[in-house]
């Protein structure tokens, strides 16, 4: 009987420590309350954007001056950085032994003409001599041969004098076309040798040119451009490197003729308007391009776009519910983004609240407003 109470002894102590541990029933997990957030509506609007090319200016046209003759530097009629006229003469180079030279060949030729002029009589003489049969016939034939040579010293005679009077002209350096002229690189007296020495820069300033290269995939966009003759005034916009925007409007003036095989790009010229003098051969600036996508678009603050591994995605109120919509985005039009696809017209887009968000979060449309004093939610 002994054995028979403690069985039972411990099987009520086994049900009195199962009891124990078993305790009362767990709480399930607290439900979390919907996340506060302020939504805007995907709308279409009109976009009008543009694309950027890196550019430089450059004058249409530029020539080096350099001498052709040798000399010293006798004379510098011009201010520097002023614009000269066509034909203004800018340096001349000593003169005094081309003048000499010019007034010898005119001497030469007055000697080559008498000479000419006196072996034509003479050989009219024979011939008529020679029709009598009254002079040998090897003194006809000699006085023909005097009258050509005559004839070659004439003409060449005539020949040095055009090129002595072709380096008198040289001596005098005028401007080949209007423009305006740089810092002179001589002084006075300085002594200058044909085609080696620069003398000064001239450029032509209005109207002007910004050059830029695109790929080759564009060059077909950009020779429509040119055979429409740029219809649309804005298509070529220019940024100066102080951030501000010329004034102007430019057109296509040129295609280069070739790819280069190395970077694979083209060469374009856009001719501008330069009446201020503002645009300088040599400066940076950005091209603007009008895109071809411009027109009405759907647009959204930029603010709502988030990025996870390279792409875009926004959250949509659905229901109370957010939903996480792939989007490809156009280009930015300053806190406002071009959205290509991922979401329609109407669709509200949450701009405020959503880095606390996951896809298929609870939401609470309209983020209360934060005491006085306190700082904003974000």
């Amino acid at each position: 009987m002994k054995k028979m109470n403690n069985i039972v002894l411990i099987s009520a102590a086994s049900i009195l420590g199962f009891t124990a541990c078993s305790g009362p029933a767990q709480k399930s997990a607290p439900v979390l309350p919907p996340t506060p957030v302020n939504v805007t509506e995907a709308s279409v609007a009109p976009a009008v954007y543009y694309d950027k090319y890196p550019a430089t200016v450059v004058a249409l046209n530029q020539v080096e001056l350099r001498s052709q003759v040798s000399g010293f530097i006798t004379g510098i009629f011009f201010k520097e950085g002023e614009v000269v006229q066509k034909g203004k003469p800018l340096y001349e180079i000593d003169r005094r032994k081309y003048e000499a030279a010019y007034l010898q060949a005119q001497a030469n030729i007055a000697s080559a003409k008498a000479s000419f002029e006196r072996a034509k009589k003479d050989d009219i003489r024979y011939q008529r001599l020679a029709e009598q049969d009254a002079v040998a016939r090897q003194i006809l034939d000699n006085a023909q041969a005097t009258l050509e040579t005559s004839r070659s010293q004439l003409a060449a005679a005539e020949a040095n004098l055009a090129a002595v009077r072709t380096d008198l002209d040289y001596s005098l350096i005028k401007a080949p076309f209007t423009g305006r002229i740089g810092i002179s690189q001589v002084k006075l007296g300085a002594q200058v040798s044909p085609g080696t020495t620069l003398l000064n820069t001239i450029s032509s300033e209005n109207p002007i040119a910004v050059d830029f290269v695109v790929t080759e995939n564009d060059i077909s966009r950009f020779a429509a451009m040119q055979g429409n003759g740029n219809a649309n005034d804005s298509t070529f916009r220019l940024q100066l490197s102080d951030g501000t925007a010329y004034v102007h409007t430019g057109k296509i003036m040129a295609i280069d003729r070739g790819v280069d095989n190395q970077t694979g790009t083209i060469r374009v010229r856009i001719e501008f308007n330069n009446p201020d003098d503002k645009l300088k051969p040599g400066m940076s600036c950005v091209l603007q391009v009008l895109n071809e996508q411009s027109g009405d678009r759907l647009i959204i603050p930029y603010k709502a776009i988030t990025e996870q591994m390279g792409e875009y995605f926004v959250f949509v109120a659905k229901d109370s519910v957010a939903a996480q919509q792939k989007v490809h985005l156009g280009p930015k039009l300053k806190d406002r983004i071009v959205i290509m696809d991922g979401i329609q017209a109407g669709d509200k887009i949450i701009v405020e609240g959503f880095q606390r968000l996951r896809d298929g979060g609870k939401i609470q449309i309209g983020i209360p407003a934060a005491p006085q004093g306190a700082p904003a939610k974000k």
